[in-house]
């Protein structure tokens, strides 16, 4: 069996059975048809992870009808197999569904946390998110402790800018409030106060009521 390198140009098929071959390699994507190995994760990626995925998860917990993955393979279509950092997906009626053992189809919202803006997060995975139609996609950017905040809007995707109080509001998930300050400044109080506060909303309750009826 060939190992799997990074730069490798391989059918989704292939990919999957070499993958499925080493065990010992914990993320590998098929990104256009090349595949993209990511180095061993740092200390700093972790801990901003934990903390996104704390962030999602109490949304998660207080909103029915939704899946919440944590570096779960996605695969999005014959060229692309993923495992984004954290990925959120209405379960019924939404963009994606089980495919055997994994999903398919793209996550209405996807999070990636990026070493730096040259980062394949923000230029190849864009690219294909964008074309796959995730709705919503966030790269946060250790190296320069930066959000950036995309939503499609026909087609393309347009960056979204905090407001006034510096918080950045899902139009995907009404009450997924981000304070992109606090996150940084790992005051993770202060994030899930914000973050309650938008669960608290109108919108949120409307939304879960929708989420109810489906």
């Amino acid at each position: 069996m060939p190992l799997l390198h990074n730069g490798d140009h391989l059918t989704l098929a292939e990919f999957e059975r070499r993958y499925s071959a080493q065990p010992h390699i914990k993320k590998a994507e098929l990104i256009e048809g090349v595949v993209y190995v990511p180095s061993p994760v740092s200390l700093e990626h972790s801990r901003r992870h934990a903390n996104v995925m704390l962030w999602l998860g109490t949304y998660h917990a207080v909103t029915p009808g939704l899946r919440l993955l944590d570096n779960a393979t996605i695969k999005l279509d014959a060229e692309n197999e993923v495992q984004p950092d954290a990925a959120l997906c209405v379960a019924e009626g939404g963009q994606t569904s089980a495919a055997g053992a994994y999903l398919q189809g793209a996550p209405e919202l996807v999070v990636e946390i990026a070493s730096s803006s040259a980062a394949y997060d923000l230029h190849e995975k864009l690219r294909v998110y964008r074309r796959t139609g995730v709705r919503e996609y966030v790269v946060l950017l250790t190296l320069e402790r930066e959000t950036v905040w995309f939503r499609l809007d026909e087609g393309q995707y347009e960056r979204i800018a905090p407001d006034e109080d510096g918080i950045i509001q899902s139009a995907v998930f009404p009450g997924l409030d981000f304070d992109s300050a606090k996150f940084w400044d790992d005051d993770l109080p202060g994030l899930l106060a914000i973050l309650g506060a938008g669960l608290s909303s109108e919108a949120h309750a409307t939304f879960t009521s929708t989420l109810r009826a489906a």
